[in-house]
């Protein structure tokens, strides 16, 4: 089987993905961000080239050297980065120049297309990995009131919408009244915002866009999730059920049970009605 190639940001997906991918008898390659990516990955790794924002010509020169012919995107990437630490190759910058619309779908699939057009196929982050999966019903003691019911199918509603715009996959809701949605800035500072506005009673709901694409940029919570909502005062975790990742579960619902927060997997039918 050939090598496959790991785009890692930052976080324990990429170096979780190495060992997913040793287990079925791959190889890995991986094109590691600076500033971002777990400097583990270095020992981690088959081989390693380690790249600034915005440098797609080498990172398919590096997996054409290394004969990679798969390759996946895992980890996180901090979004305000585009701002003000991005340093495009002539690659790069030429397909930057042609996204009209700089949203994470767009940019991601933009991104992806280039490579694929250099014969390197971009497949699936759980490939491996379905285990990560969030998985449907209430996972802590506590389970949520009839008014927190309502906030979760308020907040979904709010969520695909925002998702649809490409704008981001969580909402921060009290009452059926939208707290905070996240932005670039992402998941941590939504809670924040949002929580410090509702405290006690702050809903947080996250899910995948409408159409999301598996390739990349699944919603994902743990530990810091919770830690987060622990800081800000939030009350209820609702994320989408089998759409989205989580990470270290047992101890991320153990920092639940402590605080008192509510976390639970959602799923929607065809015809929207939402299961717990």
């Amino acid at each position: 089987m050939t090598k496959i190639g790991i785009i890692a940001g930052g976080g324990q997906f990429p170096l979780l993905f190495v060992d997913a991918a040793r287990r079925h008898g791959r190889k890995v390659a991986v094109a590691a961000h600076r500033g971002e990516s777990d400097s583990a990955l270095e020992k981690a790794a088959d081989s390693i080239c380690w790249i600034k924002l915005g440098q797609l010509g080498k990172i398919i020169k590096f997996f054409k050297k290394e004969g990679v012919r798969e390759t996946v995107f895992v980890g996180t990437i901090t979004k305000t980065r585009i701002f003000r630490d991005i340093l495009p190759d002539l690659k790069g910058l030429t397909l930057w120049n042609k996204i009209d619309v700089k949203q994470d779908d767009a940019i991601l699939r933009a991104v992806a297309g280039e490579i694929e057009k250099e014969g390197i196929k971009v497949i699936e982050s759980t490939i491996f990995l379905k285990d990560l999966l969030f998985p449907q019903g209430i996972l802590t003691k506590k389970k949520p009131s009839r008014a927190q019911f309502a906030d979760i199918k308020f907040g979904w509603k709010m969520g695909r919408a925002i998702g649809a715009l490409d704008i981001g996959q969580c909402v921060v809701v009290r009452n059926k009244t939208v707290l905070a949605v996240e932005a670039i800035e992402g998941t941590d500072a939504a809670i924040k915002r949002g929580c410090a506005l509702g405290r006690e009673k702050a809903v947080v709901v996250k899910l995948r866009k409408p159409n999301q694409d598996f390739r990349f940029d699944l919603p994902a919570t743990g530990i810091k999730t919770i830690e987060t909502m622990v800081e800000s005062g939030g009350a209820l975790l609702a994320v989408e059920a089998g759409q989205s990742l989580l990470f270290d579960q047992d101890k991320m619902i153990g920092l639940a049970d402590e605080a008192g927060i509510v976390v639970l997997g959602v799923t929607e039918s065809a015809n929207g009605e939402l299961k717990f």
